[in-house]
């Protein structure tokens, strides 16, 4: 049960610290440093928290994450249904934190969302969405899995290259979907914009549910063959 404590203080942090600086600072990539800083955001969120609950419950704090490790049978199905619910809940605690927080105050969100993920950046193109997160949840996933393999590298260099692939996926992706690259991220602040009325858009959310997970699922499956 710890286990699934620290996924959902994980997650929560992890919506907190990276939909809460984009709601503050925006993300346009043309118009402000709001870009780099929100993707510095996410990077050092997921740093704090592998510091702090890895030795844990292995930080995973994203499904698409949990999915891999399933695959890699580094966990089993139950372990992964405990782990998708905490990650889940736990992104719905911290975008109810923003919500508290933001619409509470009348702070206005950059965002218009809740730092919910949207397909403007690939003109609603869905399918280009879909492409989009796969690949870059593969390139953060599988930088995962070849950065853990080695148990020398747990307590070291691992949660630093891991939270620095998270910035390197956002860097690209923002200007894309918003770079989801977690379902629970972007489970959790849709749902709660759209019950707050902040207008989260809502039709495109499979996209950022479905495409992490192929993408997990790819990256697990490709490190097995190249680790053969």
């Amino acid at each position: 049960m710890k286990k699934y404590v620290a996924e959902f203080i994980g997650t929560a942090v992890l919506v907190l610290i990276g939909c809460g600086t984009a709601m503050t600072v925006g993300c346009d990539p043309i118009l402000g440093s709001g870009y780099l800083i929100t993707a510095l955001a996410f990077g050092l969120g997921l740093l704090t928290m592998a510091y702090s609950i890895g030795n844990i419950s292995g930080c995973h704090i994203n499904p698409a994450v949990s999915l891999s490790m399933l695959i890699s049978k580094k966990i089993d199905v139950k372990e992964f249904c405990g782990y998708v619910v905490s990650q889940v809940l736990g992104a719905f605690a911290g975008a109810g934190l923003l919500a508290a927080i933001f619409n509470g105050g009348g702070i206005a969100d950059m965002t218009g969302g809740f730092g919910s993920n949207g397909l403007t950046g690939v003109g609603e193109n869905a399918w280009v969405g879909l492409l989009v997160e796969v690949l870059l949840t593969f390139v953060f996933v599988i930088a995962i899995l070849g950065v853990t393999a080695k148990k020398a590298n747990h307590g070291n260099v691992a949660g630093l290259v891991i939270a620095l692939s998270l910035v390197a996926v956002h860097l690209i992706g923002i200007g894309l979907t918003g770079t989801s690259v977690n379902p629970a991220r972007s489970i959790g602040p849709a749902i709660v914009s759209a019950i707050a009325g902040n207008g989260a858009p809502m039709g495109a959310l499979w996209v950022f549910i479905v495409g992490p997970m192929l993408g997990g699922a790819l990256a697990a499956y490709t490190y097995k063959y190249l680790e053969k």
